[in-house]
Order: structure tokens, then sequence, then C-alpha cells
């Protein structure tokens, strides 16, 4: 690995670390119940998240090794998110008939545009696309709007597909976002219905 990399990712450790320490102490100071806070939970974890990276100068290599699993336990902070998880987990289950829609029509628009591209660009380049699975590299190449550039069609034809395939692909990424969103507003909405 170059020293670059490895600067960066000392110095994002030594950011996380401040951050995690600034937010440790902001949140005790911010306690009514200093005491209870201590012992909480939440409190418990990011004392052990925090602890490793201030032991470690002071340890021999055997003990540092251990000591840095135990930073893992960052982790554990997603669990404060648990409500919005549970949100999107119902978002997900509201919104899986359309999802699963999307997907359908996805496929079915991959391999249509593997069949297309296929026959309009297997005469004009028959080492590249050789067999519809080859076009269908491209299709997903492009439906995504990944565009690797390994393979390109070479014909008006299959340059016509390539941007037809290309604006479907935009809508395509984009509609899975607005129906989670959609899903994500309607939970969020019902259990602000359910709280009052």
């Amino acid at each position: 690995m170059p020293i670059l990399v490895l600067r960066f990712f000392e110095f994002s450790e030594y950011v996380v670390l401040t951050v995690f320490i600034v937010e440790y102490f902001y949140r005790l100071y911010l306690s009514s119940e200093k005491r209870q806070y201590l012992f909480s939970f939440y409190s418990i974890v990011d004392l052990i998240a925090i602890l490793p990276s201030l032991l470690i100068p002071t340890m021999d290599l055997r003990s540092v090794r251990l000591i840095r699993l135990l930073r893992l336990t960052r982790l554990l902070k997603l669990l404060k998110y648990q409500n919005a998880l549970r949100r999107f987990r119902l978002a997900m289950r509201e919104s899986r008939e359309e999802l699963i829609l999307w997907l359908l029509i996805s496929f079915v628009l991959l391999f249509m545009a593997a069949v297309g591209v296929y026959h309009a660009e297997n005469s004009a380049q028959p080492d590249v696309y050789k067999t519809i699975g080859d076009s269908l590299w491209w299709a997903v190449a492009t439906l995504t709007t990944v565009g690797y550039g390994d393979i390109y069609p070479v014909t008006i034809v299959g340059k016509i597909l390539t941007t037809v395939i290309l604006i479907l692909g935009l809508g395509m990424i984009a509609m899975p976002t607005a129906i989670i969103t959609s899903s994500l507003a309607s939970v969020k909405k019902s259990s602000m219905k359910d709280d009052s």
C-alpha cells in the first residue's frame, strides 16, 4: 500500500476518534443524570469504542491486536437507529410488490436490449458481440449507466439503441428510489399518527 494511503487511514482514524470522544463527553455534559448515563448501554458502547484507540500506544503488539477488535463495537452505535431501521423494513415490506415488478421489468428490458444490440452489432463486431450473453454484459453496463467502455456499439442502429437504453436506465435506476421514498413517507406518517 502506498504511504499516502496509509497516512490517509491514520488521519481518518484520528478524526473518527476525535468525533467519538467529543460526542461522548458532550452527551455526558448534556445529561441531567450523569451517573445513570455513564452506566447506560449506549454510553458503555461509546466508551468501548473509544478506549482501544486511546490504550493502543501504551500496549505490546499482542494486546494491540485484541484491543483493535474492540473497535468494531463502534458498529453497535447503529442500534440507536433501530426505529429508523424498523421503518425502513416496514417500507420495504409495503413496497415489495412494486419492487418485484420493477425487477421483472428491468430483467425483461435487459434481455431485450441484449438481443437488440446483438442483432445490430454482431455482423459489424463478431469478435466483441459473439453471443447474447456477451451482449447482456453490454446491456447491464449501459442500463445501469456504468458504461465501462469495454464493449460499445459502432453501427448507427447500435448507437441509437444505446441512447434509448441509457435514457431508460436513468429512469429505471430512479424508480426504486421513488418507490421506497414514498413508502418511507407513508410508514413515517402512520407511525407519527400512532405516537400521538
